[in-house]
């Protein structure tokens, strides 16, 4: 088991190469008092942004673990102007809990001003590509520390797209410096949808920037010509996640690797279960490269 802060450390520190779990507001309060054995929490920045209950609870909850920001609003694919008063309150969220890891997601949110609640997929063409090492670049440099980058999951695909995600993805790390977070239920949900090989992917990810990990559970939505995979957040994970995790695992060792649960936010023990079997798989002896 993963082992925790001892109680009234500040700031325990960097996040560990083990299994942790999205801190949710109905397990505030149920964390606080038991205090169970985990490697770390992650949250979502945005609900972090300015004083309130959330932000007290979060900065107790960091006295005893690692804790890691997952943000879903800078919109670093959009041709808007990247939103200063949005990095301004990242920055300061930053200062304040001194996460491990900050994260943002490939895609894009807002347009002529408008924000639209949702991750929206980027066209994989070289102009958006060049827009996106720009922009990832700026916010770092804003920021003054490395950003995570996300896989999507997607539903639909752009017919002028030119470059395959994981290669589009690997450049943004090269280019750019940032480093990766690996949702691995996004890539077989991906895979799942569009017929790409998800081994392969994996392959073609460069292991040395992936930093994380993410595992959550999907939805399927069945039509009369067929089913779409939709990346809800809402179960556990799936047993074909299950298996594509213990590959990426295999290919690129033991990394921080977190459960998300957004929707239909079951019981803490339940979080915790999946934890464990994260750890367990984590903890599996390590044989070849994938195949």
């Amino acid at each position: 088991m993963s082992a925790v802060a001892p109680s009234g450390a500040r700031h325990p520190g960097p996040i560990p190469a083990c299994a942790g779990i999205g801190l949710r507001a109905p397990h505030y309060r149920e964390l606080l008092a038991d205090r169970p054995p985990l490697g770390w929490l992650e949250v979502h920045s945005e609900n972090y942004f300015g004083d309130g209950p959330p932000l007290d609870y979060l900065e107790q909850l960091r006295a005893h673990y690692p804790v890691s920001l997952h943000g879903v609003g800078l919109s670093l694919g959009s041709t808007d102007p990247l939103d200063r008063r949005h990095l301004r309150n990242l920055k300061a969220l930053i200062a304040r809990v001194a996460p491990g890891l900050v994260s943002e997601h490939l895609s894009w949110s807002s347009v002529g001003g408008t924000y639209l609640n949702d991750l929206l997929p980027l066209p994989y063409t070289e102009e958006a590509l060049a827009l996106f090492i720009a922009r990832v670049g700026e916010a770092q440099d804003f920021l003054g520390r490395e950003l995570l980058i996300e896989n999507p999951s997607s539903y639909l695909q752009y017919r002028h797209s030119t470059i395959p995600e994981a290669e589009f993805l690997a450049e943004i790390a090269r280019a750019s410096g940032c480093g990766l977070l690996l949702d691995v239920n996004n890539v077989y949900v991906s895979a799942a949808n569009h017929g790409f090989d998800a081994l392969r992917y994996l392959r073609t990810v460069p292991a040395a920037a992936v930093k994380e990990i993410h595992l959550a559970g999907f939805s399927v939505n069945r039509y009369a010509d067929g089913e779409v995979l939709i990346d809800t957040h809402s179960t556990r994970v799936a047993p074909p996640v299950w298996a594509l995790y213990r590959a990426a695992v295999q290919r690129l060792g033991r990394l921080p690797t977190l459960i998300e649960w957004d929707t239909d936010i079951p019981a803490l023990a339940v979080l915790l279960d999946e934890m464990r079997q994260a750890d367990a798989v984590l903890n599996e002896p390590c044989h070849a490269d994938v195949a």
